[in-house]
């Protein structure tokens, strides 16, 4: 990997009282935000990694600045206040690169090849890893158990999914969480085979499975017909909330033949729940997530605390396996309300967003990144109370793909 040199801008003190909340020529390059950012050219390139004192206001650049990545595609999560960089390697060994951060400064701690994997998360002192087997020949799945403390692999095994899905076809595992000691790894089912591989003849159920940890032995299925598959393809679907609810979005996104064209689930877009200390769906529980907000899916969702989320979300029209929803609302799942999020820029305008934000779960707030079609990106702070979002840290040089902290 090459690392490049920091470059700090010193601003004087005068200079600091004299910037407004809207100002943004302070460029703020130390701080325990972490922003990756792939910066503009013509060939796949690496992404680099910035960090910031805040996300509300200033920007960051890549121009001369930045840690950068090994490989074009990389996916980021911390755990025990460390920054992971895992590269996924299309088919080739990937890898896991560990920082921390000192003094607003990322420093490197480790730098491990593993495989490449389809769904990573948190699990005690491990990142749980699953390289997800797409080939009904060969239904093995294999997980490893990354240990953030010894930064090496720890435990490995495998999963036969044929065996788990037990209808001809296989369980893909959208993502993983961590519930109490068990882990819960939501599935969809793929034929596997020919040019339909991620297409299903089981599109109206929604699978998850429960696992002990660390040894990872299947204790039970959880079921429910309701809905279609909880989450969608390298999408968390689950969110475990402070008193021990977890709640479970579903796109409605199956399809037959693994295109858009194809979709065949007859249920809505819609929102599930499993009680604390239950490992049941919650009958008592639906929310019609179409139906609520006036036609729309989600695709994807951030917990900011006190049972409110900022959901992504398609029109009928947008919708589609791989499609990232570009309206932005409040969920809460308590009240059962959504509105949409006022104050950002318009659609034309967007080039996408990012698909892993920020927020303290405070209860109120979340971040989430923005890139235009000017080139330029924003990291825009969403009030999940009032529904208005507010245009904050400036990204140039290139998209920004990723917002983390750590202590």
């Amino acid at each position: 990997m090459k690392i490049k040199n920091l470059l700090f801008t010193v601003l004087s003190l005068s200079t600091l009282l004299a910037c407004s909340k809207d100002d943004d020529t302070a460029v703020t390059e130390k701080g325990n935000f972490i922003v990756a950012v792939t910066p503009v050219a013509a060939t796949g390139v690496a992404d680099y990694l910035l960090t910031t004192s805040s996300l509300d206001t200033g920007k960051v650049t890549t121009a001369g600045q930045g840690v950068e990545q090994d490989g074009t595609y990389r996916y980021y999560v911390t755990h025990n206040n460390k920054f992971f960089s895992m590269l996924y390697g299309q088919g080739n060994p990937g890898a896991i690169t560990v920082y921390n951060i000192i003094e607003g400064s990322l420093n490197k701690l480790a730098n491990s090849v593993t495989e490449t994997v389809q769904a990573f998360a948190p699990v005690n002192d491990d990142i749980l890893m699953m390289k997800i087997s797409r080939n009904n020949t060969n239904p093995v799945t294999s997980w490893y158990q990354f240990n953030t403390n010894s930064l090496t692999i720890g435990s490995q095994g495998a999963i036969n999914t044929a065996e788990l899905s037990n209808n001809g076809e296989l369980a893909f595992f959208s993502w993983i969480k961590q519930v109490g000691n068990k882990v819960y790894a939501p599935y969809f089912s793929i034929k596997a085979c020919c040019s339909a591989a991620f297409g299903t003849d089981y599109p109206d159920q929604a699978w998850i499975a429960v696992y002990s940890y660390p040894n990872m032995t299947l204790e039970k299925v959880i079921k429910d017909d309701r809905t279609s598959f909880v989450g969608r393809y390298f999408t968390d679907g689950l969110e475990l909330l402070e008193n021990g609810d977890i709640y479970a979005f579903s796109s409605s996104i199956a399809t037959e033949l693994g295109t858009n064209a194809t979709m065949n689930s007859t249920k809505p877009s819609a929102v599930t729940r499993i009680k604390s200390g239950t490992t049941e769906f919650d009958k008592s529980f639906y929310i019609n997530f179409e139906e609520l907000s006036g036609g729309l899916n989600i695709t994807n969702w951030l917990y900011v605390g006190n049972n409110k989320f900022i959901t992504f979300s398609n029109t009928k029209e947008a919708k589609g396996a791989y499609n990232v929803g570009n309206i932005i609302g409040v969920l809460d799942v308590s009240a059962k309300s959504w509105k949409a999020v006022n104050g950002l820029p318009i659609t034309t305008e967007i080039k996408g967003f990012t698909s892993n934000n920020y927020s303290d779960k405070g209860g109120r707030y979340g971040y989430i990144g923005i890139n235009l079609n000017s080139g330029l990106g924003y990291v825009y702070k969403i009030d999940a109370i009032s529904a208005a979002a507010t245009k904050g840290l400036k990204i140039e040089g290139g998209t920004l793909t990723a917002i983390e902290h750590l202590d």
